[in-house]
Order: structure tokens, then C-alpha cells, then sequence
């Protein structure tokens, strides 16, 4: 088994552990800071895409002022060519809430990578007893040059429709790898996550709360937040990357937001069909989101403006915990 899996096994938090959770452009980061503020808590970031440098208004990372006032982990740790997956992150986690806990106060998880907590959470999947077949993966990496994203994609939705809702069929690495997974195994990578055995990490008290609110308030969110981002320098930021030499090809490159401004660099849209593409791609995300997360049973959900509602709920839980 790889080290970085070993490691977190097995585990014990016995502090108390908040978890914020909820699609994008919810609300999370100003409830996550009041609660913070409330409860003595600091922050552990909970997003696939807040880990790079240099990747700031993309992955709408709370400000600089936000984490002044209240301590945030997890955030610009790795530079946007590095690898970071969900067995970092619990390895990360992990250190980051010991050093919260021992500090006596309380570890607020907060995001919107449903993956990354469930890894934490539930067990990270390995495919131990597969490993890695080179000449899968060259083969696989032909027929994407030949065949394109959207007839994979295809197959992928043919053989584990569970993992191609929550893979973008612009995410080509785990794309691949859920492919390989199925060629290697025969089994596909959903199946795995459902068989694996046990958490990997036991927490004692653990409240996970849940942020929601109507469809479209949730659009009507998400469509301010891509003008802002558009406003706020989103293609200058995708430009500067380019010039520090971090090419449009790599994973981080192709996340959403990134993907859509190199593509207006590239000349393949204009300005506004930017902005659309975006939003767009970005309901689909938020919805994406919400269909994993619904799958958690153990999610308390509150209305995004509930706010001394959840207060309260913190409240009564930390006088039991």
C-alpha cells in the first residue's frame, strides 16, 4: 500500500470537528468565518483547488483580509504543477487538525470537494492489488488523441455512470484513470470506493453541517460571482500563469475557470461567450455537487441564510460533545 495511505489509517480524533459543506457560491466562507470568530475555531480548507499558488481568484479563495481574521490551512500549499490528490489531503487534514486541536481549539472543515472529505471520512480508495499498467495507460492516452474526451467520456458513462457524474469531461487525468481502474480490475472505480474497508480516520465527535437554497437563487449567485471573477481579473490571472510558464494542459489548468480564460487567450471565445461558458459549466459543478453531498446521510442541512439557526445547533452540540 502506498506510504501516504498507510500513514493515515486507523486513526483517532477525539476533539470535536465541525464540518461546513455546500455547493459553490453557497455562502460558505462568511458563515465559516462568524463561526469561526463564535467558536474558537480555525479553518481547514476542503477544496481540490485552493491547494495551488498563484490560483486565487478562480478558485474564489477567501481574501487575504478573511485570513487575518481568522487562521485558514490547506490553502496555497503546492505550486500548479504538483500533484495533490484526496490521499494528500487527509494527510494534510490530519496534521493541520492535531495542530488546531492541540492548540485547544476547534477544526472547522469547510468546502466543497465531496471526494476529499469522504476520503477523510470513509477510507481512502487504493488499487493496491492492481497497480499501474503502463501499456493501459498508453493506450488510453492514444485513443484520447485519436478518439477525443467526448467518446471516452462515453464509455466512462457506460461503465460507472457514478464516477462520470462527478468527473468533468475536461478533467482528462481522472478521466484516464477511472478508465484504467476498469481495464485493470474489471471492476469500476465507484464499485472500489463503495467495497473499501472501513474510515480511515475515526473522529469522535464530528457535525457536519450543510449550507442550501433554492435553484435559483443558487444560479442567480453563481452568475454575480463568474461577473465578478470576470471583473476582478480572472483573464489576467490565467495570463500571468501562462507567463510563469504553468501551461493550459495541466489538471490545475483545466479546472473550471482556468479552462474557460485560456480558451478566451487562445482566441476559441470572446468575452461574453466566456462569461456563459463559465456559468454555465459552473451550475452543472454546483449541481454535480449537490447530488454527491446528498448522498452523505449524516449532513445537517440549513438554509444558506440560517445562520443563528446553525449558531444554535453548534451551540447545543459542543455542550454534549
Amino acid at each position: 500500500m502506498n506510504s501516504t495511505l498507510s500513514a493515515v489509517n486507523n486513526q483517532t480524533i477525539n476533539t470535536p470537528v465541525l464540518v461546513l459543506l455546500g455547493p459553490t457560491a453557497v455562502g460558505k466562507t462568511a458563515l465559516s468565518l462568524a463561526l469561526a470568530e463564535l467558536f474558537a475555531c480555525e479553518v481547514v480548507s476542503v477544496d481540490s483547488m485552493q491547494v495551488y499558488r498563484f490560483m486565487d481568484i478562480g478558485t474564489a479563495k477567501p481574501t487575504h483580509r478573511e485570513r487575518e481574521r481568522v487562521v485558514h490551512h490547506l490553502i496555497d500549499i503546492v505550486d500548479p504543477d504538483e500533484q495533490y490528490n484526496a490521499a494528500f489531503f487527509v494527510r494534510d487534514a490530519l496534521a493541520a487538525a492535531a495542530a488546531i486541536s492541540a492548540a485547544g481549539r476547534i477544526p472547522l472543515f469547510t468546502g466543497g470537494t465531496g471526494l476529499y472529505l469522504k476520503a477523510l471520512t470513509e477510507g481512502l480508495f487504493t488499487v493496491e492489488d492492481a497497480g499501474e499498467d503502463e501499456s493501459i495507460r498508453t493506450y488510453l492516452a492514444e485513443r484520447l488523441k485519436k478518439e477525443g474526451r467526448e467518446m471516452l467520456f462515453a464509455e466512462l458513462r457506460a461503465i460507472d455512470p457514478e464516477s462520470a457524474a462527478r468527473i468533468h469531461i475536461n478533467d482528462t487525468q481522472r478521466l484516464l484513470r477511472a478508465l484504467e481502474i476498469y481495464k485493470m480490475t474489471g471492476k469500476s472505480w465507484s464499485e472500489r470506493l463503495h467495497s473499501q474497508q472501513g474510515p480511515a480516520v475515526r473522529f469522535a465527535e464530528m457535525l457536519q453541517i450543510g449550507l442550501t437554497c433554492g435553484r435559483q437563487t443558487l444560479y442567480d449567485r453563481i452568475d454575480m460571482r463568474t461577473h465578478a471573477m470576470f471583473a476582478g481579473g480572472l483573464i489576467e490571472e490565467a495570463e500571468k500563469l501562462q507567463k510563469m510558464g504553468y501551461s493550459p494542459e495541466l489538471p490545475s489548468m483545466q479546472a473550471i475557470g482556468y479552462r474557460h480564460a485560456n480558451n478566451f487567450l487562445a482566441g476559441i471565445w470572446d468575452r461574453e461567450e466566456t462569461i456563459r461558458q463559465l456559468a454555465r459549466d459552473t451550475r452543472r459543478y454546483a449541481k454535480r455537487q449537490m447530488t454527491w453531498f446528498s448522498r452523505n446521510k449524516t449532513i445537517e442541512w440549513y438554509a444558506r441564510d440560517d445562520h443563528q439557526g446553525i449558531i444554535r445547533r453548534v451551540e447545543t452540540w459542543l455542550a454534549t460533545a
